[in-house]
C-alpha cells in the first residue's frame, strides 16, 4: 500500500511537470518558500537569501518509498524472461496529440493504481475483519476456559474437603474400634477367669452352704458328734 501511494504521488508529481511542458495553464507551482524574519532582514538590507535545500526522495520530487529488499540469490533457470522490446516510434504527432497520449497514459497508470489500492483496501477490511472475529472468538474461548477451570477447581475443592473430613471420620473410628476392641479383650479375659475357676468356686460354694447348715443346726442343739 505505501508503495502505490508513492506511486500514485510520484505519477501526480510527473503530470504537473508534463503540464508546465504542454499545458502550462494546468501547472501548479511549487510553493513559495517562506523566509524568516532574519532572512527577510538580511534581504531588505542587500543580502541574498539562504539556499533552498533539495527536496529528497525520488529524483527530487520528495516522494519517498519504502522498497522492498528481495534476495538476488536466485538459480539462472528460476530468472523470469526479460520483457518483449518496446514498439518503435510511431509517425511523428503535434504537441497537442503527444500531450494528449502522455497525460492520458499517467491517467491510466493513476486509474490502475487507484483501482489496486481499492482492492488491497478491500482485502485489508477482510483481512482487518477476520483478525477482530478471531480476537473476539480467542476472548470466548479464554472465558470458557477460565469458568471452566473456576468450576473444576471449585470441585477439586470440594472434593479436598470431603477426603479430609473423610480422613478425621475415618481416624475417629479407628480409635473408636480400637476402645471396643480393648472392652472385648478385657470381657474375654474375665470370661476366661470365670470358665477356668467355675469348678473350683461352685466346689467352694457347696463346702460354704454345707458349713452354714451345720451352723445353724448347732445353733439348734443339734450335736454332731
Amino acid at each position: 500500500m505505501a508503495q502505490n501511494t508513492a506511486a500514485k504521488e510520484l505519477l501526480g508529481v510527473a503530470k504537473n511537470r508534463l503540464n508546465k511542458f504542454y499545458n502550462p495553464k494546468l501547472h501548479v507551482e511549487a510553493p513559495k518558500r517562506e523566509l524568516s524574519a532574519e532572512d527577510r532582514i538580511a534581504v531588505n538590507m542587500g543580502g541574498t537569501p539562504p539556499p533552498t535545500e533539495a527536496p529528497g526522495g525520488i529524483a527530487g520530487t520528495g516522494v519517498e518509498v519504502f522498497a522492498q529488499v528481495r534476495s538476488h540469490a536466485q538459480r539462472s533457470d528460476d530468472v523470469a524472461a526479460p520483457p518483449p522490446p518496446p514498439e518503435a516510434v510511431g509517425a511523428y504527432m503535434t504537441k497537442g496529440q503527444e500531450s494528449t497520449g502522455v497525460l492520458t497514459l499517467v491517467d491510466m497508470l493513476v486509474a490502475d493504481l487507484d483501482k489496486e489500492m481499492q482492492g488491497m483496501e478491500v482485502e485489508e477490511k477482510d483481512a482487518q475483519n477476520d483478525y477482530e472475529k478471531y480476537v473476539q472468538d480467542s476472548a470466548d474461548k479464554r472465558a470458557k476456559d477460565s469458568k471452566s477451570i473456576e468450576a473444576k477447581e471449585s470441585a477439586k475443592a470440594d472434593a479436598e474437603a470431603a477426603l479430609g473430613q473423610a480422613e478425621l471420620d475415618k481416624k475417629s473410628k479407628v480409635q473408636e474400634s480400637y476402645a471396643t476392641a480393648m472392652i472385648l479383650k478385657d470381657l474375654h479375659l474375665e470370661c476366661d477367669w470365670l470358665l477356668s475357676n467355675f469348678e473350683m468356686r461352685k466346689e467352694a460354694r457347696v463346702g460354704e452352704i454345707d458349713s452354714l447348715k451345720k451352723a445353724k443346726a448347732i445353733l439348734s442343739g443339734a450335736d454332731f458328734a
